[in-house]
């Protein structure tokens, strides 16, 4: 997961840019870019660092960054390691054309098209699959960027939402799946496009539609265009399940699902049948609101902020290592003793990917005095690997997939485990058809050619 923005002004669009780009933060901690075309010189402007967008971008930086188009990016790594290198965006140059792309997604050929570039004589910078597609698209970009951009996606395969900035106009692309969320945006006669449409929302503009599966949207000259990526390829949807499940800010809305509004659904789901004596439901902050207060309201129960969340740690699901994750747990969550101690509580979260997390959680409630913990998920049990923009690419990692649900509980230390059926969860969604859930079914839409791990 990453997430991306673009913007098409009459006007210095920096510090828009930089605003958007803060408000998708949650989308991706480790590095974050902008790359702006500077109208009066001919090239384009870019900054990429590792850090938040925050401590990276100062006022001197975004002085640096004056034109009237351009394009940004935050990251956590999925195809590549979390270094300087592999920051975003990617800038290039050739045939005196100047090229910018940043990538939400994950390539499952990359290391092929890889090896054949190589061949050809490319060199490559980085261990990074948007690498890959900027080289692609340059070998073909001699002034006709959608043609450029259309044979670019004949040869990359899996999960992709790109911004493109080039000399001249902004680019939007999303896959033919439409694994990765992108929208479009206006603000007067402004053009944005963001992986959610906060970045939107916060910047004063209004949210047009979601970028349609392998739509090529163009904004040159104030004009808009839209282009099918093929005539002979009919798209089938399959967005991200797991956008709504974790990985989307609850006032986000993709692919005509809100993601608040599913997470509630999925909790009262949770609740429908479930015979357990509490005292009290507890959410795993933050995203675990949501379905804690659908699972309360069904239930006829109170919620209790019985963890006490830092509001200064990141999301330790998306650290790039262990240690870090287990670390960041400690620090991120405390019990309130004195609501929980000697009570029966429903403890609320929206997965369980590796279980170190929930493991933690359910040691230091029973530290602080729990008398029960019940473990209620409102997704179900991550047991395959995501091979599209989620950093689960090895299934060891997974306690689901070589776990049963009582040997998850046994591990995890609660009374009882239960998880959100995947017909429940997908008939909140609104369908059983448009949406990628492999992580749970192993159903992928596209071949995986190259996978590491």
């Amino acid at each position: 997961m990453c997430g991306i923005i673009g913007m098409f002004s009459n006007k210095n669009i920096a510090k828009d840019l930089y605003y958007g780009l803060y408000s998708i933060q949650h989308r991706g901690q480790e590095s974050c870019g902008l790359a702006v075309a500077d109208d009066n010189e001919n090239k384009i402007k870019y900054i990429r660092e590792m850090g938040l967008v925050g401590d990276v971008f100062k006022e001197k930086q975004i002085d640096y960054l004056n034109g009237s188009k351009g394009i940004g990016h935050v990251r956590y790594s999925t195809a590549g390691g979390s270094i300087i290198e592999n920051c975003q965006p990617f800038v290039g140059t050739l045939r005196k054309r100047n090229l910018a792309v940043a990538h939400n997604g994950n390539l499952v050929n990359a290391q092929v098209l890889k090896d054949m570039l190589e061949e050809d004589g490319y060199m490559f910078q980085t261990n990074s699959d948007t690498e890959v597609i900027l080289y692609i698209l340059a070998r073909y970009y001699k002034g006709d960027i959608v043609e450029s951009l259309k044979l670019t996606m004949d040869y990359i395969k899996g999960a992709y939402a790109l911004v493109i900035l080039c000399d001249d106009a902004l680019v939007a692309a999303r896959d033919p799946h439409g694994f990765r969320p992108l929208i479009m945006g206006k603000r007067g006669d402004e053009y944005i496009f963001a992986s959610e449409n906060c970045a939107i929302d916060i910047l004063g503009g209004e949210v047009i539609r979601d970028v349609e599966p392998g739509e090529i949207i163009v904004v040159k000259d104030g004009s808009v265009e839209s282009f099918n990526y093929s005539q002979n390829y009919k798209p089938v949807k399959k967005s991200c399940i797991f956008e709504h499940v974790y990985f989307a800010r609850n006032d986000a809305t993709i692919d005509g699902v809100n993601a608040y509004d599913f997470r509630i659904r999925c909790g009262e789901k949770l609740a429908e049948n479930d015979e357990v004596d509490i005292d009290l439901v507890v959410p795993v902050p933050d995203s675990g609101w949501p379905g804690a207060l659908g699972y309360a309201n069904a239930a006829g129960m109170r919620v209790s902020e019985a963890l006490v969340k830092n509001r200064y740690v990141g999301r330790t699901f998306i650290k790039p290592t262990q240690e870090e994750r287990e670390i960041g747990v400690k620090i991120k969550l405390n019990p309130l003793k004195r609501l929980i101690k000697d009570k029966s509580i429903v403890l609320v979260d929206d997965s369980i990917v590796r279980g170190t997390t929930s493991r933690q959680l359910v040691k230091s409630l029973r530290e602080a005095g729990a008398r029960e913990i019940h473990l209620r998920i409102t997704s179900p049990p991550v047991a395959y690997s995501c091979f599209y923009g989620i950093d689960t690419p090895n299934r060891a990692n997974l306690i689901a997939s070589n776990h049963t649900v009582e040997e998850m509980r046994d591990y995890i230390g609660c009374d009882t485990l239960k998880f959100i059926d995947i017909n429940d969860m997908l008939d909140v969604a609104g369908s059983h058809t448009n949406f990628c859930k492999a992580c749970f079914d192993g159903d992928y839409a596209v071949k995986i050619h190259d996978i590491e791990g």
